[in-house]
């Protein structure tokens, strides 16, 4: 469809003032670009017209694969010449979803190519959340007439409250985003509504629930032989969709109550893990978790229930792994590494501790409490005299505080240490977001003026590394481990980092090696020109009281 503009008449002028006025109203170029929004959008959205003004469409939306699927799909329909018009859900600048009823129109050159998108849109998350929480009150799921989440969770407790055996069964459709933009939405909710009788036919007077727009939950006193048959059972009974008919694959994930999981909350997670599982490998099946992935779950869980009274009775401690400075040909820096040792868990590392704590919201404590500790340590150094460092990882969600520079600047007071003593690690992920929040960036510039410095950790190992070197405040940087490892038995990692080495002297930033573990790769880096070395061949980490100030 070729779109033209208006001609400019007076009724012209007031329809578009009417729109103005009461809908959201957005225009891009032809490369999805903004180049205008209007009031009405910015107030709902949290944007302003300084910061939003060149950001592109995708980033108006969800980094979710399903939602930029779908504003892929709506762009390659505009790039059609076709208008689009749907429900959609975006997010606010600061990640918060509100949805809206979209219509989209192209505008096309003579020759076809795209110049520029009209977008108009009505603010219906009002509407929505109403709807969810009549859901949420009647515990039922007012499409299909399941339960809802929060009564399946009540019926759970019931019946382990009354000690009965049974599966609780996770299942997603699959591609069911892709097929959606496939469909109209009357299609799209007729779709759900023969899904859900299929589920109700085969599974007959058992408690079913609805948690998520194409995922659902079974409970059922019956083996898995006879979950995995509905599988079978689906492909006999495809779905007809505008006369076409539709074999739908699904996903699922098994566990046992009371054999594999005792909790509500549990038997969820580990359903939806074995799902995930399923999924990873191609999806189309509905299987049990391993027994090696139980066990490894089990501990996640664990770890989780008891953090917090980790943290209650001070169970956590820093150890200090040192960093070898080739020119000096001493340690120049000690990276703090958080340790809990459990009577029961064991030792659990930072590679388990830190992806638990992000989930469950008390990494910005233990952050907290890591920058004391090391910061304290770095104090006792510099009044020695000694030019001693410290390095402290940060997390993605650390930083996402406004408060996150107010928190570390406050540590840098009350314990004295000189902002020059400290260095940020972060990985790609936070590297990634920051690039995204113009407000972790003015925070980490500011941290910055203050004398502290920033590492990008394990660089090569993500694929933009290399791009964020040009927009962050990055001082350092921390060659993969992974690199190391291979570095004596493949000549190809040998050329490759020998190549960072001398990009990253080429970019002014001192290079680190990490994970070196033998006499040959210190050897093999120190020639190739690297600036720091790191690894238990250097030293292994050690709490503060058995570490000498030299």
């Amino acid at each position: 469809m070729n779109t033209t503009s208006l001609p400019e008449t007076k009724e012209h002028h007031s329809l578009v003032d009417s729109l103005d006025r009461y809908q959201l109203v957005t225009h891009t170029d032809g490369e999805g670009l903004i180049t205008y929004a209007n009031q009405n959008y910015l107030t709902v959205s949290g944007w302003t017209p300084k910061r939003i003004i060149g950001k592109s469409i995708w980033q108006m939306f969800s980094d979710a694969p399903a939602s930029q699927q779908t504003v892929n799909t709506i762009w390659d329909r505009l790039l059609s010449g076709k208008s689009w018009s749907g429900k959609v859900e975006k997010m606010t600048r600061d990640g918060e979803p509100f949805f809206v009823n979209m219509l989209a129109v192209p505008t096309l050159s003579d020759d076809g190519e795209l110049q520029s998108v009209f977008f108009l849109e009505l603010d219906i998350t009002e509407d929505i959340r109403l709807q969810e929480k009549l859901g949420e009150i009647a515990f039922i799921d007012v499409e299909t007439g399941l339960m809802s989440r929060h009564k399946l969770e009540q019926v759970v407790n019931e019946s382990i409250k009354l000690g009965q055996h049974f599966s609780f069964v996770y299942l997603t459709i699959d591609h069911y985003f892709t097929m959606k933009e496939l469909q109209s939405t009357e299609s799209e909710t007729q779709l759900i509504q023969e899904f859900t009788n299929r589920l109700k036919r085969y599974f007959q007077d058992m408690p079913i629930a609805r948690i998520d727009t194409n995922s659902f939950v079974v409970l059922t006193a019956f083996g898995d032989w006879y979950i995995q048959g509905f599988y079978d059972f689906l492909k006999q009974q495809p779905i007809y969709l505008s006369h076409n008919a539709q074999t739908l694959s699904i996903s699922g994930g098994i566990v046992r109550f009371p054999e594999d999981q005792k909790t509500y909350t549990q038997l969820y997670k580990v359903a939806l893990t074995a799902a995930d599982e399923v999924i990873s490998q191609g999806g189309g099946r509905i299987a049990s978790l391993s027994a090696e992935s139980h066990k490894i779950l089990n501990r996640r869980l664990e770890i989780d229930q008891k953090m917090l009274t980790a943290l209650d009775r001070n169970s956590l401690h820093v150890a200090y792994q040192p960093q070898f400075d080739i020119a000096s040909d001493g340690i120049n820096c000690y990276e703090a590494l958080v340790r809990w040792e459990d009577e029961d868990l064991g030792i659990i590392s930072p590679d388990e501790l830190i992806p638990i704590a992000e989930e469950n919201g008390l990494i910005e404590e233990i952050g907290a409490y890591v920058a004391e500790e090391a910061m304290t340590f770095a104090t006792k150094w510099h009044r020695a005299g000694t030019e001693m460092t410290v390095s402290i990882n940060s997390s993605v969600r650390e930083s996402l505080n406004p408060q996150w520079k107010d928190r570390l600047i406050s540590i840098l007071n009350e314990t004295g240490c000189p902002a020059n003593k400290v260095y940020i690690e972060f990985t790609e992920k936070f590297a990634l977001k920051a690039e995204e929040e113009q407000s972790v960036i003015s925070q980490m510039s500011e941290l910055q003026n203050l004398g502290m410095q920033f590492t990008l950790d394990d660089f090569g190992s993500g694929y933009a590394s290399l791009r964020y070197l040009q927009h962050l405040p990055i001082s350092s940087i921390k060659l993969d481990r992974l690199f190391i490892e291979n570095l004596l038995s493949n000549p190809k990692t040998q050329k490759l980092v020998e190549g960072m080495i001398r990009f990253s002297k080429s970019m002014g930033l001192y290079t680190i090696a990490e994970g070196v573990s033998s006499e040959q790769q210190f050897d093999m880096l120190k020639n190739m020109g690297i600036d720091a070395v790191q690894g238990h061949y250097i030293g292994i980490p050690l709490p503060a009281e058995q570490i000498k100030i030299s």
